[in-house]
């Protein structure tokens, strides 16, 4: 295992800032006044999934990893439809995901628990100063749409929109059961896969990080708990290879790809599916495990994630 590493000063819990966050989760107290019903119920149930697929499809498997193609207008929707999340501009979430990839579970990863702790790599990261700016210099693909660039500076304006619409339909009640309630569990629904989905699950391929899949945390996140999967090669539009990893998010970018909305829609080739058929002795060691692997430099490319034939422990931090 990896030792944690100690925190700087500007990775302390800016608690002024977080006050809107934590707050928010008072909001699950609300319904105590409101009641419960079923109608209400399936609308927190609704609103949750259909902004889980926003941040899945969205924020994730297209602006961080480009893993289908759409037009111009649908990707401005994607934004939108994931922002209402209130997970910060998309330019901010996919940046930042994209600097997790190259470091993940490595001493400069942004949210691994296996350098600062479990409930840094939940939520604690994004409650700190050090994270706030968006990473431009690695976003420029996307950065260069104005449209973007204002959704990503006003992040909070889809969020607002839903609940003008909610309130339209059914007052603050609607507010409370179909913005309020869902978002926070959307919150920790997507936190688990910094966290949960790097300690709890079954490893298939050998990777440079601790990545594990775990069909309880696919349920709840639309396809992202078949992490280990995603991280061995990271830019499929599919998380679930296979007939039984259920992906929710797939199977709605193939409905969307009847209608020509998104194309091109990348999977994985047999070559990378099904490699771990023919892992050596030493790989699989590797794979039951709790140890890292170093990030090597090949000379020839290989998939995005592939850890390849090295072996070699992670070097521990003091």
């Amino acid at each position: 295992m990896v030792a944690r590493i100690a925190r700087s000063a500007d990775e302390k819990t800016n608690w002024f800032a977080s006050i809107p966050f934590i707050a928010m989760h008072f909001t699950l107290l609300l319904p105590l006044v409101t009641g419960v019903e079923w109608k209400w119920v399936l609308l927190a149930i609704a609103s949750y999934y259909v902004r889980m697929f926003g941040v899945t499809a969205g924020y994730h498997r297209y602006f961080s990893h480009r893993a289908f193609k759409t037009s111009r207008p649908f990707q401005f929707v994607l934004a939108f439809l994931a922002q209402t999340s209130m997970q910060k501009g998309v330019l901010w979430w996919a940046a930042h995901h994209r600097h997790h990839h190259r470091e993940s579970d490595q001493v400069g990863d942004l949210h691994s628990p296996f350098q600062r702790g479990f409930l840094w790599s939940h939520c604690g990261w994004i409650l700190t100063k050090k994270f706030d700016a968006t990473r431009f210099e690695s976003i420029r693909d996307f950065a260069r749409f104005p449209e973007l660039r204002f959704l990503n500076r006003f992040y909070v304006l889809p969020f607002l929109a839903l609940i003008a619409v909610l309130f339209a339909v059914g007052g603050m009640t609607a507010v409370i059961w179909g913005a309020f309630v869902p978002t926070v569990f959307l919150w920790h629904g997507t936190f688990t896969i910094n966290s949960l989905s790097h300690v709890f699950g079954s490893r298939r391929y050998v990777t440079t990080d601790l990545s594990r899949n775990n069909p309880l945390l696919a349920l709840i996140t639309c396809g992202e708990g078949w992490h280990n999967n995603h991280h061995y090669h990271q830019n499929t539009a599919n998380q679930g290879w296979f007939w039984w990893e259920i992906d929710l998010t797939y199977y709605v970018l193939r409905l969307l790809s009847v209608f020509r909305l998104v194309s091109a829609l990348r999977l994985p080739d047999p070559a990378v599916k099904y490699a771990h058929l023919k892992y050596t002795e030493a790989q699989k060691a590797v794979l039951k495990g709790k140890q890292l692997v170093k990030k090597v430099t090949f000379s020839s490319p290989l998939p995005s994630g592939l850890a390849g034939p090295s072996l070699m422990p992670a070097t521990k931090q003091q």
